[in-house]
């Protein structure tokens, strides 16, 4: 790679050995033997990166770095000096240097230095690229195994972990094998849903994973303990597990793991449906049955999710968790800053439950609102907006504060969402709902190997509005689209963002027990 390379150092004659080095290596290389020449020569020319000398007469290093940064902030600066005093290397990273070498140095640290900072990038990307190459046959022999529900949540975690790998790779080859792999998987994985799925409810067979229905049950409840540092239950709705692996190195600043894993959300895996299962503990048939008049049917008007908190009330009790809870839903910045500013009201309940709505508004919004369409065009950049969003946002806040304060955090979710990309002709009647990835209702005309038919609703316990009414479930990443004005529809909903259905990216998601460090 060629690079032009500016080196100060009022001792730059005794270095000539290393200046040639870098040149035989088709590097450009011009000296300054002191930092005021040193910043004229950056006021005139922008160079790729400067070595600079941290003991230099006259202008020292670090003010000499103070100057360079000022003109050129995005330069990588590397200092190089004789002392080992940590204030001084402090003082060097805190005024944003990209590297720091001790004298001596050889030639090969140097070269090392530079390939770090000017090549970096680029070998990591084409590592990445030959790993995976390496990997794919062992990847595509997986995908022809025979998995049960532990095996496919590994499985899709191995995906994502390729997936988030291969973003900064620049070889557009290598993301077009791996969404052929992932939507390879999508398909046996809806296959295997589409068997499995009724005795899963019904908690028939071995192979029962955990579900929405049992999550606080199994995962949450347990830690829930008199005597212990508050337990704050925080979901983030609509929450895919590759967002959830781009927000942990951030929120691993404050936590340490203690326990991560995954669980199957019930279908529909939608807000309505698998939520409430959540919160109350029950399968959606059995909400209606408890609780009557609160569970609300999608044709009705009103909060689907309006008695969240009476349904976590009615859990705790019949867990025998008598403990002072509280529960709050943030569905804006404002009611996020107002809890953040209000976070120690808190500490003295043994429970608190907080769901955060803003992973839900930002899916949804992608299909109605052109901004953005554009910001989040596909999955790289829907994981990217998720993590801009949560870096600037009062959540991020609140789990910093819970940090601080010395209190437990379960982050977990109630289903994932998919990029939708290919339409499947629905027919129904006009009380048929409107999501894209199901449908429910009387006298539905779809296409059989596109979804997985429930005919009988008791039997996944969901409910029936009438005798006759059918749900439907969209596969991999089909979404349904009525015949009447059929294309204009395809195109406004191709590679929007959806959930409803059943795919990896919808059913298998995180739940993560964290402790403060």
């Amino acid at each position: 790679m060629s690079a032009n390379i500016l080196w100060a150092d009022d001792e730059i004659d005794l270095l000539r050995p290393h200046v040639l080095f870098l040149q035989d290596k088709g590097y450009t290389v011009e000296t300054v033997n002191n930092g005021l020449d040193a910043v004229e020569k950056v006021g005139k020319k922008e160079y790729d990166i400067i070595f600079l000398d941290e003991n230099m007469p006259g202008l020292s290093g670090l003010e000499t770095l103070s100057r360079i940064k000022a003109i050129a902030q995005h330069t990588p600066v590397i200092m190089i000096t004789k002392s080992e005093e940590e204030h001084i290397m402090e003082e060097a990273i805190g005024s944003k240097i990209s590297d720091y070498l001790i004298k001596p140095v050889n030639p090969n640290q140097i070269l090392h230095s530079l390939k770090k900072h000017l090549e970096g990038r680029r070998l990591v990307s084409e590592r990445t690229s030959t790993n995976y190459q390496q990997q794919f046959g062992r990847l595509s022999m997986r995908l022809g195994d025979k998995h049960d529900t532990k095996g496919w949540a590994a499985l899709y975690d191995e995906i994502v972990r390729w997936e988030l790998d291969l973003s900064g790779s620049a070889d557009p080859g290598m993301h077009e094998i791996l969404r052929s792999q992932k939507s390879e998987a999508n398909e046996l994985f809806s296959r295997f849903v589409a068997e499995h799925y009724i005795d899963w409810v019904n908690g028939k067979g071995v192979d029962v994973p955990l579900q929405s229905h049992n999550l606080f049950k199994v995962k949450i409840a347990p830690h829930i303990q008199e005597g212990e540092p508050p337990l704050f239950m925080v979901l983030i709705d609509n929450l895919r597990l590759d967002q959830w692996r781009v927000l942990e190195p951030i929120i691993g600043e404050f936590y340490k793991v203690e326990e991560q894993s995954a669980f199957y959300s019930i279908l529909p895996t939608a807000t309505q449906y698998a939520r409430n299962a959540i919160f109350s503990g029950l399968m959606p048939s059995e909400i209606e049955k408890r609780f009557p008049g609160k569970w609300i049917s999608e044709e009705e008007e009103g909060s689907k999710n309006a008695h969240e908190d009476e349904f976590l009330a009615d859990q705790l009790k019949r867990l025998g968790k008598n403990v002072k809870h509280s529960y709050n839903k943030i569905t804006s910045q404002a009611q996020g800053r107002k809890l953040a500013e209000n976070l120690g009201n808190l500490m003295g309940n043994p429970f608190n439950c907080i769901v955060y709505n803003f992973v839900d508004m930002l899916s949804h919004a992608r299909t109605e609102m052109e901004v953005i369409r554009e910001l989040a065009e596909d999955d790289a950049a829907y994981r990217s907006i998720t993590k801009s969003w949560f870096e600037h946002s009062p959540l991020f806040d609140i789990l910093k504060g819970i940090a601080e304060k010395g209190g437990r955090v379960i982050i977990t979710t109630d289903h994932g969402t998919i990029r939708v990309t290919e339409p499947s002709k629905v027919v129904g009647d006009r009380n048929t709902n409107s999501n894209l990835r199901y449908k429910f209702g009387r006298n539905l005309s779809y296409e059989e190997r596109d979804v997985l038919a429930i005919k009988d609703p008791a039997k996944a316990f969901l409910p029936r509005a009438n005798v006759s009414t059918v749900y439907v479930f969209t596969k991999k990443d089909l979404y349904f689209v009525y015949p009447n004005n059929y294309n204009h529809f395809v195109n406004f909903y191709r590679n929007t963002f959806q959930h409803g259905g059943i795919s990896l990216e919808e059913m298998i998601v995180p739940v993560v027990y964290l402790k403060p460090r």
